[in-house]
């Protein structure tokens, strides 16, 4: 007597297919749909636009097609075959014989394991009623919707679904390859085949589509983390230079807190005086400290003590721009070099990165770079016409790739100070708005 362990062992394989005979039938649900290829699901047309939908399936509306070419081909065929029949059909079992070779089809790109089912009841419903001509199973109508159907559920149902389908129409063609004598049985096996031919098919699309769409997924993933990783190091850029910020703030506070004991000798008036500008440039130093630790959010704490530029070596940086192709103009209004140090250095690492991307992207432009100083914010709009577009092209076809970090830093560098910054295409050329608030160091 065998073991319990060994029992189990011998029926686990008959209740899989008892399982999957369950889910064909009755249980079995069907996959979320695959996103079509573009040229599958196009956009509507912009006079189309008051449409409940924003693409055309393709897909769909070649299945309604079809089933409606299959409709009334078997309706004209029954209509012109009746008067050969032993039972005359009236016109309604002439549609119901018809509908049992379209209404499948239609139904199967939305719900395809019904409209299998749909159509293993369907057509021997059909056949009993067109007289019980075992020859119309393998008519080109049901053969062709049969196979549709079929193949739509090995594209989106799961393994043992498409085992119990597979198993259910394997079976009914080889009964009614007995049941029929020996006018049918080599249909049969080539019915058997076709239907073997569509699930293998089906099911190995529905592998290379889920392939692909993981893949997709995975460069999704990466390219999050690679932009992720770019604003971290723009970030710790940021601070670096803000690094060097701070220093002079803590320098100065330094010789001043040396200086104004020797200074004032006793006189109350200019040792208060001394006392006020030590803590005026304290504020200061703390509020471009809040700024570097609100930028700097990795551990690494690295410094970088080079001078850093501001808005009063903007024609320097024009002329640079210049020696490379562009034509710059520069446009400014208000007090400019009366900046607090981060507003002005944020500033023109902007207009830096801006007229690097007219190189890069519109060579032999010409740039417009507009700065003014309205209230408590600084406005920055740098436009340029768009220049040479096919030698930009030529240059990216080289090997050049823009990774879109430049605009990454300058969001960077507005959020910093509680500004924004705009960017985007304007005509055939390109612009940048930025706009920064102008808080006080003290």
């Amino acid at each position: 007597m065998a073991s319990p362990p060994a029992r189990r062992a011998r029926l686990r394989p008959l209740a899989r297919l008892a399982r999957a005979l369950v889910a064909a039938v009755w249980t079995g649900r069907a996959g979320p749909p695959h996103p079509r290829p573009r040229w599958l699901a196009p956009r509507v047309p912009g006079f189309l636009s008051l449409l409940p939908f924003r693409t055309i399936d393709l897909v769909l509306i070649a299945d309604l097609v079809l089933a409606f070419i299959l409709f009334r081909a078997v309706q004209a065929l029954l209509t012109t075959e009746v008067a050969d029949l032993a039972a005359p059909l009236d016109q309604g079992e002439i549609a119901f014989i018809a509908a049992t070779s379209s209404l499948p089809l239609a139904l199967r790109d939305r719900w395809p394991l019904t409209a299998w089912r749909l159509a293993v009841v369907l057509i021997p419903w059909g056949v009993v009623t067109r007289g019980y001509d075992l020859e119309a199973l393998f008519s080109a109508d049901a053969v062709i919707m049969y196979l549709l159907v079929v193949y739509a559920v090995a594209v989106r149902c799961e393994r043992h679904v498409i085992i119990g389908v597979w198993m259910i129409s394997a079976a009914a063609l080889w009964i009614l390859g007995i049941q029929s004598g020996p006018d049918l049985p080599g249909v049969t096996f080539i019915g058997i085949a076709m239907v073997t031919v569509t699930v293998l098919f089906g099911y190995n699309v529905q592998g290379r589509r889920t392939a692909a769409g993981r893949l997709a997924e995975e460069e999704r993933r990466s390219e999050q983390a690679l932009a992720g990783q770019a604003v971290l190091e723009e970030r710790a850029r940021i601070a670096r230079e803000m690094h060097d910020v701070v220093a002079h703030h803590m320098s100065v506070i330094a010789i001043q807190a040396e200086a104004v004991p020797l200074k004032a000798r006793g006189d109350v008036r200019l040792l208060e005086e001394g006392l006020g500008e030590i803590r005026t440039l304290s504020l200061a130093a703390m509020t471009e400290m809040r700024r570097v630790l609100g930028v700097l959010r990795d551990g690494e704490g690295r410094t970088d003590t080079a001078p850093q530029p501001g808005l009063g070596r903007l024609e320097e940086l024009a002329a640079t721009a210049r020696t490379a192709g562009l034509t710059v103009a520069l446009k400014l209004g208000g007090d400019l070099l009366d900046l607090p140090t981060a507003v002005s250095l944020s500033a023109y690492r902007i207009v830096q990165e801006s007229l690097s991307n007219a190189m890069r992207h519109a060579p032999g432009s010409a740039v417009t770079v507009k700065i003014s100083r309205s209230g408590d914010e600084l406005n920055i709009h740098v436009t340029d016409d768009g220049g040479d577009r096919s030698a930009a092209g030529a240059a990216k076809a080289g090997g050049e790739k823009h990774t879109g970090h430049g605009l990454i830093g300058m969001r960077e560098r507005a959020a910093m100070l509680g500004g924004s910054v705009w960017a985007g295409p304007t005509g055939k050329g390109f612009a940048v708005t930025a706009i920064l608030p102008i808080m006080e160091e003290a």
